[in-house]
């Protein structure tokens, strides 16, 4: 006999606080009882005539929802000593676009991230949400120090301030002292090492988004522990509700603000360095977690942002809002030198962002819905699809040419130079050919056509191209950086004119995706580079009165340049608008997504890494379609991996270690700017964009995504 009167039959007191009414029910129970039936037996204990549909049961102690209705406490793991929450799944969540306007929406707080943040997307009327992902407000102090020492930090503030519980862990994305969760619920410790291959099974190529073939392997490390850390962000910033702007939601996110107010401005955060670039990353969300497990509660302000630079199928008639975001996006990002860009090329972007201003209210052309603007380029999966297709239907990609024996090629003299140590940069005369994915240069046009070996052949399949380019000084260059079996060597090449750059830039650039110039879309990719340089130039005199613009600089221009351009600078910004003056709104916004994309550094993501054997730490990229290791303290890539060459990438979980396989070789590297689940989910996100469609049915397979990304699902 219990002392309450209740038999000896097994039954145990489970304590449940209900959140909206802030009182706390004691309910006896049984380890059988299922959730389900638990919440039922509340809600007829409180007798209260309340819509309960939305409630759920959160379990602080253990950090997760127990959503599946069915299951049992015992399977649960739920006993005598658990306090549960009874609150509402969905939550006011304060959500700062990429215009770093804020929206109070309300979020389902017990999904999984990756499905609220398509859940919000569908209503903020943004396609192609798999492309976006949820990352916590960074102060400036989170790029100062290193991540791995802040928990530590925070255990010591928390004891002299009387706390004796750590909050969740809010820069590894998982709270502290919990493991990695198996399909049931608990802890899974059995298989430390997961494994996420990359190889598609053929029996489903048809598939848009096809399942990957399982290949399971063992490895193991056993030296360096894991990190994490743990930061607290508040925000206090005025908000719309989605609630108050009614229907015309989406038509108020097509357009934004030209400023920003004071407040919202000291909140940016403007890295100084590639090693503050990339402790930025710590930021985002597990997407594999709800927002719950993550630290984020009710009213607490999170970023919504791009987070894969593969943008898919932007259409100007579906996509006006993606595009603004997008375009807002890329302009922070400037603003804030995230990015790095010359001064001409910023004055550019100046003069469009003007031009987007004057276009903002007036009335614009209507775009049909197959219109094929676009300043997303063809990855490498489509150009192999695109050549498989012409290869089977027996044409040729050559436009201009119906002969199939023909192969095209490039020839000219131009300057050379490859960086020897302990010497000056001087360049020396060679006639190039580009032909079959390759550069051969000769010391005259005349050896090119006799018998005589070329003085130096460059394989471009696989190399970076970087544009080297300042018109101000008539400097047009490309650096190549080739991969060889002791990483990147590094190349220059220097063009006398801006007709010559366009076509060996656009030729490099197509070769080192695996695409000849035979290809259909060298002449675009000429006319792209082109019309870059173009807008670049200024004109003679402004197309617009500077007396009729009041033009605040630090809204257009980074501040090293509004600094420096300091007096004059209106009238650049004006002269470089006169070259964009007849852009449409959408054309506009258009041309600074297709700039923006042409920056030597655009869409890589950055991570502190330390590879095995290394005694520094070092940089790791990663982009759409390559990793990248680099310099930490200036950048150059030591050496690229491309994701066509990948077999699979793995974590050990327990030593927060991963491992990445190659054809040619394998690297293992812990992360130290960032939990390695955020490298992994990078990754696996890219792997997931490359596998998209172009059918109109094309549905998202979020299992898919899930499976790439997870690391342990």
């Amino acid at each position: 006999m219990y002392s309450d009167g209740h038999e000896v039959d097994g039954s145990w007191v489970l304590r449940v606080y209900v959140t909206d009414l802030q009182v706390e029910r004691s309910l006896r129970v049984k380890g059988e009882l299922h959730i389900g039936g638990v919440m039922l037996r509340l809600v007829e204990d409180l007798d209260i005539a309340i819509d309960w549909s939305d409630h759920a049961l959160w379990w602080p102690q253990r950090n997760f929802w127990l959503t599946r209705t069915r299951s049992t406490l015992d399977q649960y793991g739920v006993a005598a000593d658990a306090m549960l929450h009874f609150t509402p799944m969905h939550k006011t969540l304060r959500v700062q676009m990429p215009d770093l306007r804020f929206l109070d929406c309300r979020v389902d707080f017990s999904i999984k991230t990756f499905n609220a943040v398509i859940n919000l997307c569908k209503e903020l009327g943004i396609r192609h949400p798999e492309e976006m992902s949820f990352c916590k407000p960074l102060e400036t102090n989170h790029l100062k120090c290193n991540l791995k020492d802040m928990p530590i930090k925070k255990k010591i503030a928390n004891q002299k301030n009387g706390q004796l519980n750590l909050p969740a862990d809010t820069n590894t994305f998982i709270a502290v002292g919990q493991n990695p969760k198996g399909s049931n619920g608990s802890l899974d410790q059995s298989n430390p090492f997961m494994c996420a291959p990359v190889t598609p099974n053929n029996k489903n190529i048809s598939t848009p988004i096809s399942s990957p073939t399982i290949q399971s392997s063992t490895w193991q490390r056993n030296n360096n522990t894991a990190f994490g850390s743990t930061g607290s962000f508040n925000a206090n910033n005025s908000t719309m509700s989605l609630e108050t702007l009614n229907g015309g939601l989406t038509e108020s996110l097509t357009q934004s603000p030209t400023s920003v107010s004071p407040d919202v401005r000291s909140k940016l955060i403007k890295p100084k360095s590639l090693i503050e670039r990339a402790r930025m990353n710590v930021a985002w969300l597990d997407s594999s977690l709800s927002l719950m497990e993550q630290g984020v509660r009710e009213f607490d302000t999170i970023r919504l942002r791009f987070k894969f630079y593969s943008f898919y199928d932007l259409n100007p008639k579906t996509d006006a809002v993606r595009i603004n975001m997008i375009y807002e996006q890329a302009k922070w990002q400037l603003l804030a030198e995230e990015i790095e860009c010359t001064e001409e090329e910023m004055l550019m972007f100046a003069a469009l962002q003007v031009q987007i201003n004057l276009q903002a209210n007036m009335p614009q052309p209507n775009y049909e819905t197959n219109d094929t603007s676009s300043p997303v380029d063809i990855d490498d999966i489509d150009a192999a699809l695109t050549d498989l297709q012409v290869s089977l239907e027996g044409g040729c990609t050559n436009k201009e040419s119906s002969d199939i024996t023909q192969v095209p090629e490039l020839g000219d003299y131009l300057r050379f130079f490859k960086p020897k140590r302990f010497t000056l940069k001087a360049f020396k005369r060679y006639w190039f050919t580009c032909r079959d994915l390759q550069l051969r240069l000769f010391k005259t046009r005349e050896e090119s056509n006799s018998s005589e070996p070329p003085v130096y052949v460059i394989n471009l399949r696989g190399c970076e191209v970087t544009p080297d380019v300042n018109l101000s000084q008539g400097r047009y260059g490309i650096r190549l950086e080739i991969p060889s079996s002791d990483g990147m060597t590094e190349m220059w090449i220097r063009c006398d004119t801006e007709q010559q750059y366009g076509k060996w830039m656009a030729a490099c650039r197509l070769a080192a995706k695996g695409r000849s110039l035979a290809d259909s879309s060298y002449e675009s990719e000429v006319n792209d580079i082109m019309s870059f340089l173009q807008l670049q130039r200024p004109a003679p005199a402004p197309a617009v009165n500077p007396k009729s613009l009041d033009i605040t600089p630090e809204d257009y221009v980074a501040p090293r340049y509004s600094k420096k351009l300091k007096g004059k600078l209106v009238q650049k910004i004006l002269e470089a608008h006169a070259n964009v003056k007849d852009l449409s709104l959408i054309e506009a916004k258009f041309n600074y997504i297709r700039a923006w994309q042409s920056l030597p550094e655009y869409g890589i993501s950055l991570f502190v890494v330390r590879f095995t054997g290394k005694s520094k730490d070092e940089l790791l990229g990663i982009a759409n379609n390559r990793l990248m290791r680099m310099d930490i303290h200036n950048g150059d890539h030591l050496k690229t991996w491309r994701y066509n060459t990948m077999k699979a990438w793995n974590v050990n979980w327990e030593v927060k270690h991963m491992m990445v396989q190659f054809e040619e070789e394998s690297v293992v590297f812990e992360c130290r700017s960032a939990d390695c689940k955020v490298v992994h989910e990078f990754i696996g996100g890219y792997i997931f964009l490359s596998m998209r469609s172009k059918e109109a049915n094309q549905t998202l397979n979020e299992e898919m995504f899930h499976k790439l990304t997870g690391g342990w699902v």
